[in-house]
């Protein structure tokens, strides 16, 4: 029933637990606000955080936005400060938080000043958050050439997903629906790296998909582009040690 899949969805996953999570609330003084308090609040993934500016906005319209490196972010000012902070891997903004994804969870100690600086300083300068030429990413938006599936994939998606996935500092964007009948979609923001992304995608999202929607037959991730290429370097970065370590031994 719907109520049994509601509870399946939520459990053990990426999306909102069914406990609560602390939230650590940080107060900066600044010459231009005379308080600026940054919440903190952590994630199903040990590896990201959510900072919230207190009554400030991040981005407008309940929009959100993803970059997954420095070159992603060209089209954000606050995005490229935050990159600067060695050790970030993956910065999301939704409409009033922004989400921190970091390569090692032990670093946070070490991070998190650095991070709450590049935020208060970015809020004093008064500058945009996004560039005016920049555009909003519509992939989850409904359009004159969507078939009734793909409408009915992306209802569910934006009414039923990416409010759970957001609360969580992460978000979900519709990549494609095939003749075979997989969805494809892909993990932003906190749900990158998040140890149990794939519990999500599988007992959650794609039971709730394949339950209201009897054409949808399987759920898929995919990586951006970027990702895809950061992945190849890495990769051949490792080959290139393990001959070299391999190399050495039989000398």
């Amino acid at each position: 029933n719907k109520e049994a899949v509601s509870q399946m969805f939520r459990f053990g996953s990426c999306l909102r637990p069914l406990y609560s999570r602390p939230t650590q609330r940080i107060a900066f003084v600044s010459p231009f606000f005379r308080s600026l308090f940054i919440s903190t609040a952590s994630t199903p993934n040990p590896k990201s955080l959510k900072f919230t500016p207190t009554g400030q906005s991040v981005l407008p319209n309940s929009g959100t936005a993803n970059f997954s490196d420095w070159a992603s972010a060209k089209k954000s000012p606050l995005a490229r400060k935050l990159f600067l902070v060695s050790g970030v891997r993956v910065v999301f903004f939704s409409s009033d938080y922004l989400s921190v994804t970091i390569d090692d969870e032990q670093q946070w100690s070490i991070m998190k000043p650095s991070i709450f600086a590049a935020i208060m300083d970015f809020y004093d300068s008064g500058n945009p958050i996004m560039n005016e030429d920049s555009e909003e990413d519509s992939s989850n938006d409904n359009c004159e050439d969507d078939t009734e599936v793909v409408a009915m994939i992306k209802e569910l998606i934006n009414t039923r997903i990416r409010p759970a996935v957001q609360d969580d500092g992460g978000d979900i964007r519709y990549v494609s629906f095939d003749d075979d009948g997989i969805v494809r979609l892909e993990m932003q923001g906190s749900c990158v790296g998040c140890p149990s992304s794939s519990v999500t995608l599988k007992s959650g999202i794609e039971n709730m998909l394949m339950h209201y929607i009897e054409e949808v037959k399987g759920v898929e991730e995919v990586q951006s582009q970027l990702e895809e290429v950061s992945a190849i370097q890495l990769q051949k970065m490792e080959d290139e040690l393990r001959a070299k370590v391999s190399g050495s031994k039989s000398a």
